[in-house]
């Protein structure tokens, strides 16, 4: 639920503290071409660029083992800046990246095809020009890795740290806008015959990986993607053509899609036997995991950054859930003793990123900031030891484990420290 009173009229109560931002002579305005080079300034118009005095990045690493550089970091992939984000859209340039150390690759859409075949009454080979020729939609879904926030494995231990960013703590989630075919229509064009239950969704790259999708996801929701935020598929997301399964775990977003088949069991492919089985506590294995859980985190202030005095600050943060819409967002400054419902920002998509945001004024005390979320399925985003609880566990194995906690969806919590320091707290 959104609060009684807007943010609008809470910053205006709280206009005074404001007052001191004010201050300042004017700033000297210089032509951006001035202080380029003569030869970059065509390439600026013809592609544009953001500021150089933007330095958002993504960190980490694709991991690939046959071109590691020197020092460079055994992660999952490249993270997203969640702390610089504004809004619920990921820029496709700092769109989260994971491709297993493969790198992208170099598709000539012109030659791509996409098969559908297996259990149907009319086999098709699509060209990409084909699918768009078809009826589009497009929506915004959220992309997230099973090992996002996960405390152990690799990343665990910058994920656990007291400098950790937001960068560091969920840095594998993306938003984007999707432009695409539905997978339903193509599988009604081709006819699915009875039995048939699964698909198995293939990408071209090297070692093909391959991913099982019950047939009931495949004609619900799911698209073949063929643009992201107005343009098209960027390589290192699938291009040309990407299997968008929102929701799910991002490892069913099938990248470089040319096959799908229609099958009538679960084909046990190499990620699904060795990498994505979740271990368990007791030494048992969950498997076929798919639905992400309701998730939030503040993003702004949230670690590494700093309060340069006691006042008015807008709490801000992303929350999302593979259930379906975000309903309610509340948010705590003293750990979750007390909770607001913060304010709900448009658009408001199913299975999508949605940006909130709180009035809070800071006197200078420690603080402790943490959000939570409400589905439309009613679920609410738990926490840690909630999370321990359901897993059978204690807080304990969060900390000491060197296993990959999947679809770890616990509250998270900042401490502002009284220098206005801003540190990691989850544990």
């Amino acid at each position: 639920m959104n609060p009684t009173k807007s943010g609008r009229r809470q910053f205006l109560k709280n206009g005074a503290a404001l007052a001191g931002l004010a201050v300042g002579g004017a700033a000297t305005v210089n032509s951006i071409a001035a202080d380029i080079p003569e030869e970059r300034v065509d390439v600026l118009h013809k592609n544009g660029e953001r500021s150089h005095f933007v330095d958002s990045i993504r960190r980490g690493s694709i991991n690939n083992p046959e071109r590691r550089l020197p020092n460079e970091p055994r992660t999952f992939g490249l993270t997203t800046p969640l702390q610089d984000s504004a809004g619920m859209v990921t820029p496709a340039s700092l769109h989260y990246v994971i491709s297993h150390g493969y790198e992208p690759l170099d598709i000539n859409p012109k030659e791509h095809r996409l098969l559908i075949h297996g259990m149907v009454d009319r086999p098709m080979t699509l060209t990409v020009e084909d699918l768009q020729r078809l009826p589009s939609v497009s929506r915004f879904h959220f992309i997230e890795c099973h090992g996002n926030s996960t405390t152990g494995g690799p990343g665990g231990a910058a994920r656990v740290s007291p400098d950790a960013t937001p960068q560091d703590t969920h840095g594998y989630t993306s938003c984007s806008q999707w432009t695409g075919v539905m997978l339903s229509l193509l599988l009604e064009q081709a006819g699915v015959k009875k039995g048939g239950t699964w698909i198995i969704a293939e990408g071209a790259d090297d070692y093909k990986h391959s991913k099982s999708i019950p047939i009931g996801k495949a004609l619900d929701d799911a698209l073949v993607a063929y643009a992201q935020n107005g343009e098209p598929v960027r390589p290192e997301q699938g291009f040309p053509l990407r299997l968008v399964v929102p929701g799910w775990q991002g490892i069913n977003n099938v990248k470089w899609l040319h096959r799908i088949e229609v099958v009538d069991e679960p084909y046990m492919g190499m990620m699904e036997v060795s990498r994505y089985p979740r271990l368990m506590p007791d030494g048992k294995s969950r498997w076929f995991e798919f639905e992400m859980g309701p998730k939030s985190v503040i993003t702004r202030p949230s670690g590494g950054h700093h309060l340069s005095a006691p006042g008015f600050y807008e709490i801000t943060g992303l929350a999302w859930s593979g259930g379906g819409l975000i309903r309610r967002v509340e948010v705590s400054t003293d750990g979750g003793r007390s909770w607001k419902d913060a304010q709900i920002q448009d658009p408001i998509a199913r299975k999508a990123h949605t940006r909130f945001t709180a009035p809070w004024n800071w006197g200078g005390e420690e603080a402790l900031l943490v959000s939570r979320c409400t589905d439309d399925k009613g679920v609410i985003q738990p926490t840690l030891s909630e999370v321990a609880k359901i897993w059978g566990t204690d807080v304990d194995f969060f900390k000491k484990t060197t296993l990959i906690t999947s679809d770890l969806n616990a509250i998270q919590p900042w401490k502002v420290n009284r220098d206005g320091s801003v540190k990691n707290a989850i544990f």
